[in-house]
Formats: structure tokens, sequence, C-alpha cells
């Protein structure tokens, strides 16, 4: 692989058009009527690569993720904060819904485009709408009922 890609770092799909980087727009809708030829005859996938010299910073990448998530709750959490939801239910069920719409938004393209596995794209789904009906649990609990302003 280093020999071939050397220090691209970068996000690869297979197989690729055949075109160069400053090929016509002529030539590139040429390659593209082949591509699935290509396709149906050859391996496909995307390939992650990092170059030689990458640290491996598990906390700061665990740090990253807390951080995206706990954003994606405050965001969800604040959301919900500005409807008029009375029941504990609805207000559970609105941070659900969210949360499934995060899950299907990503991942169902994920495997449609790159055929990331089924498995794979259910399991993290059903994480990721498993978080959100967590948080909704936790702010239907905290943002009760609250009585009209008079």
């Amino acid at each position: 692989m280093q020999n071939n890609i050397g220090e691209q770092t970068g996000l690869y799909i297979f197989p690729g058009p055949g075109v160069g980087k400053n090929a016509t727009r002529q030539e590139k809708n040429e390659a593209m009527k082949h591509m699935g030829e290509k396709m149906a005859t050859n391996p496909s996938g995307i390939f992650m690569y990092h170059a030689p010299g990458r640290p491996f910073t598990f906390g700061k990448w665990l740090g990253i993720e807390f951080g995206t998530e706990l954003l994606e709750a405050i965001l969800v959490v604040f959301l919900l904060a500005q409807t008029s939801i009375a029941s504990f239910a609805g207000r559970v069920g609105f941070v659900l819904a969210a949360g499934i719409l995060a899950a299907i938004a990503t991942n169902v393209s994920y495997w449609n485009w790159y055929g990331f596995p089924c498995v794979y794209t259910t399991g993290y789904m059903f994480i990721q709408i498993v978080g959100f009906l967590c948080v909704g649990v936790v702010a239907a609990l905290v943002l009760r009922r609250r009585s009209p302003a008079a």
C-alpha cells in the first residue's frame, strides 16, 4: 500500500473512474459510462488510508467523540425546550424521532452508496437511537410540564 499510495492520507474509493486529475468533462462522462461494468467485474470498496506517522491519541479521539455526542444531546434538548409538548411520552418521542432521523441521515447513505454491511448499519443505528432514547428520558424528566405563564 505504502508503495502505491505513499504519503497521500485520504479516503479512497475503488475502482476509480480511470481518468486523471485534469480530465476534460467529456473524458469524465465517458469514464462514468463504463463504471457499471467496472463495478460488475472488479472488486469495489472504500479505503481510509493514513500514511505512517499518525500518532495513536486514543484520549483525544475519545474526547472528540464525547464532545460530539454531548453537543448532539444539547442541541436536541434545546429543540425540545422550544416545543410545548406536555406529556412525558411526547417529550421522549420527540427526542427519539430526532435520533432516528440522525441515524438514518448518515448510516443509510453509507449502506446504499458504499456498501456498508447491513449488520454494521443496523447495529450503529441501534446504538445511536438508544443513545437518543436515553437523552430523551433524561430530558423529559428534567423538562417537566411547565405551567403557562400568567
